[in-house]
């Protein structure tokens, strides 16, 4: 049976409550990845259904997708943040977040402090 991303960092951030210090590092570096190939994943769709929009329509629908933006941006960046609106709405991406909230309230964060 194939695990899909999303079950994956379900899994993963079912575990991270039970986990500390260096253990719960190495489920946060794999959710963290998993979460940035669930975004890659979903940026050629978004970018598909965007295709015929101007950059002034892209950047009217990223700030309605509550994603702040300008005119500034290119092409690609408008998109990405469409493509991040959509992907944080996922049960993987809203897994995710809350485990890294979860982590750093315990003190645990991928970046390290400097």
């Amino acid at each position: 049976m194939m695990t899909t991303t999303t079950q994956r960092i379900l899994d993963l951030a079912a575990a991270a409550p039970a986990s500390h210090d260096e253990d719960l590092v190495l489920l946060l570096r794999e959710a963290n990845e998993l979460y940035q190939q669930g975004l890659e994943g979903l940026r050629p769709s978004v970018a598909a259904r965007f295709a015929g929009l101007s950059t002034r329509d892209l950047v009217a629908a990223a700030n309605a997708a509550g994603m702040p933006c300008d005119a500034s941006q290119d092409r690609d960046e408008l998109l990405l943040l469409l493509a991040l609106s959509e992907w944080e709405m996922t049960p993987a991406a809203m897994a995710f977040s809350e485990m890294a909230e979860d982590a750093a309230r315990r003190g645990v964060c991928l970046i390290p402090e400097e």
